[in-house]
């Protein structure tokens, strides 16, 4: 799958569309029930969600402008305002959301195509922006799982979850931590993905979104099969 940001601007648009339906069903209880991340309340995951995008809207103006526009102030500053906006009421919670994606689909719009290729000052450092389109759609899936709604991982886009997967894989391919493992998804007629030395590697058999998902956390692996037979190994924690 493409990362191209000009290809992507319609998946990232409908993810959205389905996030902000599901945060528009949420009342106050709701929104300050926990989340499936440890310590956050789905109010910080919306919280968290509207104040990426403005970040993603710094890096956009950033490469549109020549400008030196870090994503956020600082770390300590991004998690102070997540803490800060999380337990505002579910009208406050969703209108934000709406404006930061209202902003950022601005912030795309103004973008002219030789402004794609800048680096910008991400998160953990220096990025081609043209990753922003992806990374966005990586927010939206996986963070409206996390809202522990009915999301669920297998109502990821078709497009999205091998990405994803790849992705995972390519990151933990890098970490002396990671288990050795065959992974080997079903749908598509994908191939393989290898993880240290396969020869004696257990083989995890199932869907790219349930592999993706069990690798990330947000599964603990139901529907996954193993080859020899045998408990799912312990990845470990993603991003």
């Amino acid at each position: 799958m493409t990362t191209d940001p000009l290809l992507l601007t319609g998946e990232v648009a409908d993810s959205a569309a389905r996030l902000l339906d599901t945060a528009a069903g949420l009342d106050a209880a709701a929104v300050a029930a926990p989340s499936l991340l440890p310590g956050w309340t789905r109010g910080h995951v919306l919280t968290h969600l509207a104040r990426n995008a403005d970040g993603f809207v710094n890096l956009l103006t950033s490469a549109r402008t020549g400008e030196d526009i870090p994503m956020y102030e600082s770390a300590a500053a991004r998690d102070a305002d997540i803490a800060a906006g999380a337990g505002r009421p579910p009208a406050e919670l969703l209108a934000d959301l709406r404006h930061s994606t209202d902003r950022f689909t601005e912030a795309l719009a103004a973008m002219p195509t030789s402004a794609w290729s800048a680096i910008v000052q991400a998160r953990r450092g220096p990025w081609p922006v043209a990753l922003v389109l992806w990374a966005r759609w990586r927010e939206l899936e996986v963070h409206h799982v996390d809202l522990a709604t009915g999301y669920r991982p297998a109502d990821w886009p078709a497009a999205f979850a091998p990405h994803l997967l790849h992705e995972v894989v390519g990151g933990l391919a890098e970490r002396p931590d990671a288990p050795a493992l065959v992974l080997r998804p079903t749908d598509g007629n994908r191939p393989e993905l290898v993880l240290g030395d396969a020869q004696d590697a257990p083989q995890v058999t199932g869907t790219s979104a349930a592999l993706a998902a069990w690798l990330i956390g947000r599964s603990s692996g139901d529907g996954l099969t193993v080859t020899p037979d045998g408990a799912l190994p312990t990845p470990p924690e993603w991003i």
